[in-house]
């Protein structure tokens, strides 16, 4: 039973620091301009499920049949995860059509090169759903501050154990009279 009750502390460990993780890494910037995005509609449905966490890069170039991500992250826009279906050049610059694999029809606004973030390089499903999740007051507290807080609790009961234990050893070792001594 108590090999069960760790395996269960240090997977409980093991899901809180990857969520932490996956949350730091979706707010922190990580070497090589990587971005981890959450795929909110379901129109690069079976490829890219809704709710799945895509790890972008940006590339030097782009090709047909290339999945990037594309268009403004901000609070009210989402960016936009499709397929590349042509690739054209105008003035010295370069347009993507895009089209998501469960849409029937292209996109109707051609994309300028500078307007896409990266190439998809990982997906993981339903990850999405944790990580928005998370980034939510609630969600951040009932994902990361109350496990955050049980493990803090759970070590420092530990620590206090262990004080009181060296200290009931000390004391033992007080009252009782050292070995080798002869009472006359």
């Amino acid at each position: 039973m108590k090999i069960l009750g760790k395996t269960i502390y240090i997977l409980f460990v093991i899901l809180l620091i990857g969520i932490a993780g996956l949350f730091l890494g979706s707010l922190l910037p990580i070497p090589g301009n990587i971005e981890i995005k959450i795929v909110k509609s379901g129109s690069m449905e079976p490829s890219i499920l809704t709710g799945s966490i895509v790890i972008v890069k940006p590339t030097d170039s782009y090709a047909v049949g290339d999945v990037i991500t594309f268009g403004e992250d901000t609070a009210k826009q989402i960016p936009t995860t499709h397929r590349i279906i042509s690739v054209n050049e105008r003035n010295g610059e370069t347009y993507f059509i895009t089209k998501g694999d469960a849409n029937e029809e292209q996109d109707q606004t051609e994309i300028s090169a500078r307007e896409v973030i990266g190439t998809v390089l990982l997906d993981v499903p339903y990850a999405g759903y944790v990580l928005d999740f998370a980034r939510q007051p609630w969600g951040f507290t009932f994902l990361i501050g109350i496990p955050a807080g049980v493990i803090i609790i759970d070590e420092a009961t530990r620590i206090v154990q262990e004080i009181v234990a060296i200290r009931r050893k000390k004391k033992e070792e007080v009252a009782e009279p050292g070995q080798g001594e002869i009472n006359v």
